[in-house]
């Protein structure tokens, strides 16, 4: 295997070149799905039935919240990284640990959303408009629960084996899964929350 150290550990071999470019297609594949969840949510948005709508619903401090903390570990994932081109791993695990910590705090206050939701009468068969919606947000609540098992296995992984060209290589791509979650998050913040609040 050759390694070329002009350029970042992640790329230094043709194998790993070659990933990120594979993960950028998965990534293109990714943002299709979300397309869609997105293009069936803005259809039914008006489809309330009998349920409530987005302004009776959405408040406005656990989604500051929520936004807060993720993109804040989008901060934190490119701090690791660059700690990493940098070669210091015990800085690397430090940030990488927070972003998974500022993901759990993410999914905590959703969980405890959607469980609010449900208490006041807001569930998935009450109207197309909650049934949209509940498939958008968990569609990416579950991409982000993926991404700290994910996480967790790359923090184990680089404190055994330290940076090699192939752990370097997993968190790059890691953090451009992460990267995308933020982008998606936002898209839902403005277009869903924001929006619905309205």
């Amino acid at each position: 295997m050759k390694i070329d150290h002009s350029v970042p550990l992640e790329y230094s071999t043709e194998e790993n070149q070659l990933k990120v470019i594979g993960f950028w297609v998965f990534l293109g594949a990714e943002i299709v799905l979300f397309s869609t969840l997105f293009a069936v949510y803005f259809t039914l948005q008006n489809n309330v039935g009998n349920g409530p709508s987005g302004s009776h619903i959405f408040e406005l401090t656990p989604v500051m919240v929520e936004t807060i903390v993720l993109l804040s570990s989008s901060f934190t994932i490119g701090l690791g990284i660059h700690a990493m081109r940098l070669g210091l791993k015990k800085a690397m695990l430090a940030f990488f640990s927070i972003t998974l910590l500022l993901g759990l705090v993410f999914l905590g206050v959703e969980i405890t959303e959607f469980v609010t939701y449900v208490h006041e009468g807001a569930t998935m068969q009450t109207s197309a408009f909650l049934s949209s919606l509940f498939t958008l947000l968990g569609t990416h609540g579950a991409h982000v629960t993926f991404g700290l098992l994910w996480g967790i296995a790359i923090l184990i992984q680089v404190k055994k084996q330290g940076f090699t060209p192939e752990t370097a290589n997993k968190s790059f791509i890691f953090s451009l899964y992460w990267h995308f979650l933020d982008v998606v998050w936002i898209f839902i913040f403005s277009f869903v929350y924001l929006k619905g609040m309205m």
